[in-house]
């Protein structure tokens, strides 16, 4: 991750984000900015991008994300809509981060992360593909490929993404992660 003062300003969309308690239960909505300042329960999804390989897509983000700008992710996803099905939100966001339409997404668990001021209820998916990325200029700078366990040896990762890899490790879901 970088942390410099000259960093572009971060660009926060205005979207209506699922809000949820503490159970992970329904509980209204709020502008995705609020839910960032109030630091609100909500929902979010992990696509995990294999290749027949077994290596994970890694991603890094944009200097204009709202969190983590230039950090690394292990997993497309992000935070789920006002009334969005969290598989219909898993879908949507590996689209347009990685312009990945039609695949198997392959439901791998759940996770809390409550951390940073972070408190998401994330949702884990695993989806293998072998073709060509379309990344969303706004939010993915370059992908590239590495075997699970020196993917999760990079600095930078986002922590969210690397506790969604280590859950799918722990869990035997992914070769080559020990």
């Amino acid at each position: 991750m970088i942390n410099d003062s000259r960093l572009p300003a971060p660009h926060i969309a205005r979207e209506r984000i699922q809000l949820v308690d503490s159970r992970n239960r329904p509980c209204g909505s709020a502008w995705r900015a609020e839910m960032r300042r109030f630091r609100f329960w909500h929902r979010a999804t992990y696509v995990v991008v294999c290749n027949a390989r077994g290596e994970l897509c890694v991603q890094r983000r944009t200097l204009t994300k709202e969190v983590f700008p230039g950090g690394l992710d292990l997993a497309a996803g992000g935070v789920v809509g006002a009334g969005e099905a969290v598989h219909l939100a898993a879908r949507r966001e590996l689209e347009e981060e990685l312009g990945i339409h039609g695949a198997t997404l392959m439901p791998a668990g759940d996770f809390v992360h409550a951390r940073d001021g972070n408190h998401i209820f994330g949702s884990l998916y695993l989806v293998e593909h072998d073709g060509p990325l379309a990344l969303q200029a706004e939010e993915v700078a370059e992908a590239f490929w590495l075997p699970p366990a020196e993917a999760l040896a990079l600095e930078g990762i986002t922590p969210d993404t690397r506790q969604a890899v280590e859950v799918l490790r722990d869990a035997g879901l992914l070769e080559g992660a020990a």
